[in-house]
This record gives C-alpha cells, sequence and structure tokens, in this order.
C-alpha cells in the first residue's frame, strides 16, 4: 500500500505533468500560422467568379473580396472567432445612407477544411430579420511562382484571333444577351445602341472559341469618347480599356490589370485613335507594353478581375472582349501561345 506522501507526490507530479502540456498547446497554437491567410478563388453564390485575400501584420487580420464585378475592396473587418474566419463588409456608411435607408451589414462566416473553404453570406440592418442567406464555396490558390525570365520563354506560332471579315471563332459569352458585335473595315467593333423609351438592353461580352494558357498578345485598340471596354486574358484578367487620356495613373486607366496592377505611366493616346497594346501572361505574371511604353513590368496577378468568367487562375481560357459597356474597336489581333518556359 502506497504511503499517503507518496501519493500526494505522485498527484503533484500528475498536476505539473498536465500544466506543462497545456502550456505547450498553447505555445504551439500561438506558433501555428493562421490557416485562412492567403488567396482564395471563390465561386459565389449564382456561379459568378469572386476571390477573397486574406493576411495578417502585427497580429492583426485584413481581407480584401472581389464579389463577382467591380474591383477588389477591403473588408471592413476580419477575424478568427474559434476555428471560423468571420468577415464583416459594410454599405451605406453609418446607421442610414443619404436616402435615409437603413445601412447594410454583411457578414461572412468561413470553415476551413484543407484547401477548401465552406461559406456562408447573410446581411442585416439595425432592427430587422436576417435576409439574403446563402452558401458558396472557396478553394485556396496555389502560391504565386517567381517572375518568369521572359528572355528564355519560347513562343509559338502566331495565331490571327479575328480575319477581319467577320465574327468567324468568335461567339458570346451569353447566348442570349444582345449582340452589339459587327465588323467594320476591317475592325472588330461593338455598338451597345440603348434606345430611348425602351428598355435597358444588356449587350453580350465576346470570346473566342479557342481556348488559351500562356502567351503574348498583340493588337490595335480605339475607344469612344468617355468610353469603357476590356479584354480579358484566359477569361479572367481583365486589361482595362478605357478614355482615361489626361487622368493622373490608377489601377482603372487604360492598360491597368483591372483594380489590381496600376500603370507605372500614363501612356494612352486620346480617345478615337487607334492604339497599340503588347501582352504577355506567364507563370501568372503580366507585363504590359502600351503605345510603346511597358507600363507593366512582369507582375504578379493575385487573382481574377471583376467579370472573370471563373476564379481558377489555372485553367485555360478565352480571350474575351468586354461588350456591356460602350463602343470599341479591335484589329490586328495576333496571339503567340507559350510553347517552352524557362
Amino acid at each position: 500500500m502506497k504511503s499517503k506522501t507518496t501519493h500526494s507526490r505522485f498527484k503533484r507530479l500528475t498536476l505539473l505533468f498536465g500544466a506543462m502540456l497545456f502550456a505547450a498547446r498553447v505555445v504551439l497554437a500561438a506558433d501555428s500560422p493562421n490557416p485562412f491567410l492567403g488567396h482564395w478563388a471563390l465561386t459565389i453564390p449564382g456561379g459568378a467568379a469572386g476571390w477573397l485575400g486574406v493576411t495578417e501584420s502585427q497580429g492583426k487580420l485584413s481581407a480584401s473580396l472581389l464579389w463577382g464585378g467591380g474591383s477588389v475592396l477591403p473588408l471592413a473587418d476580419a477575424k478568427v472567432v474559434g476555428h471560423t474566419l468571420v468577415l464583416t463588409r459594410q454599405s451605406g456608411g453609418g446607421r442610414r445612407n443619404a436616402s435615409g435607408a437603413a445601412a447594410t451589414t454583411e457578414t461572412i462566416t468561413a470553415k476551413i477544411d484543407g484547401d477548401k473553404l465552406k461559406l456562408t453570406t447573410v446581411k442585416s440592418r439595425p432592427n430587422q430579420p436576417e435576409f439574403d442567406k446563402a452558401e458558396f464555396t472557396g478553394k485556396r490558390t496555389p502560391p504565386l511562382p517567381p517572375a518568369p525570365d521572359l528572355s528564355k520563354v519560347k513562343f509559338g506560332t502566331p495565331i490571327k484571333l479575328f480575319n477581319g471579315l467577320n465574327l468567324d471563332g468568335w461567339k458570346l459569352t451569353n447566348p442570349r444577351a444582345a449582340n452589339g458585335w459587327s465588323v467594320k473595315d476591317g475592325a472588330l467593333s461593338n455598338n451597345p445602341v440603348q434606345e430611348q423609351g425602351q428598355p435597358h438592353k444588356n449587350y453580350g461580352n465576346l470570346r473566342t472559341e479557342r481556348e488559351f494558357e500562356d502567351f503574348n498578345l498583340t493588337l490595335e485598340v480605339s475607344v469612344a469618347p468617355r468610353g469603357n471596354s476590356g479584354i480579358y486574358l484566359r477569361g479572367i484578367y481583365e486589361i482595362q480599356i478605357a478614355d482615361s487620356f489626361g487622368r493622373p495613373v490608377d489601377s482603372h486607366n487604360m492598360g491597368a490589370i483591372y483594380s489590381r496592377i496600376t500603370p507605372s505611366e500614363a501612356a494612352e493616346k486620346q480617345a478615337g485613335e487607334w492604339q497599340t497594346l503588347d501582352v504577355t501572361l506567364v507563370d501568372r505574371h503580366a507585363t504590359v507594353v502600351l503605345n510603346g511604353k511597358k507600363i507593366i513590368d512582369n507582375q504578379p496577378i493575385l487573382g481574377c478581375t471583376g467579370g472573370a468568367l471563373w476564379s481558377d487562375p489555372l485553367r485555360p481560357g478565352p480571350i474575351y472582349l468586354q461588350g456591356d459597356h460602350s463602343v470599341a474597336s479591335f484589329r490586328n489581333m495576333v496571339l503567340r501561345p507559350v510553347v517552352k518556359s524557362y
């Protein structure tokens, strides 16, 4: 039979070991990286493409979100509660917006399973029931590779995307949309006319039937005064086409990767003039030469842009031209696919 002293010593040792084990678990938990950090390709409610980026600085989380169309925008708040990522975005400013309507708060929660997210979004207003609840999914995007050595990249036989005569090789991304595209004077032109007094027409974007991986693309483009269009690489990265002559550089100006990469200088011409673009996409890095000036130099693209056909950055895709905004014309479109990278 053990003595009381032995039993007491054993109990103290057990308690000490338990305390040490708990402390070790706390340290390991503190040292473990937050599993939500990184970039996530989203398929948002309704099937459109989205993107989520989560970062941490000095122990504080921050997040940015792309929700279908528009720009990548910072969220109001990001935190981890237990095993759940909780994101908050708000519209309307304060408790009420300028029109007097109650401001809307959207709460997005995410749970992680390996490299996948299961997310739920729900909206609320003060003193009102929650509404617009929906579920959607996300997938972690692979880490960006280092910038490629473009001098070692080999390009294949040039492919003429537009024959200057008709729309062979092209189709609407949405066959139910109105078609404003036609061939005029050897150029592929879009004219999304809205008839006065008639319901708004939703005009379609035009895409190549073929799909591509990495490539170099050269073309000429003309945009109308105050016009806005876009060229999508792989169907997910928009090169902005806009009448931004005379404006300070911005990620929404001519030649930018829309809302992601700002040109290093303003190289656009006035609206109505033909302008040249030389775009290279290799290993999720973009180089853009506008009117002979390199305005984006082998810069990484973190994720899809607004209006993307899907969010997967590794999936081959078409070249597609934005047709739902304003008048724009394109010609001399030649693509050289990458056949051997460094």
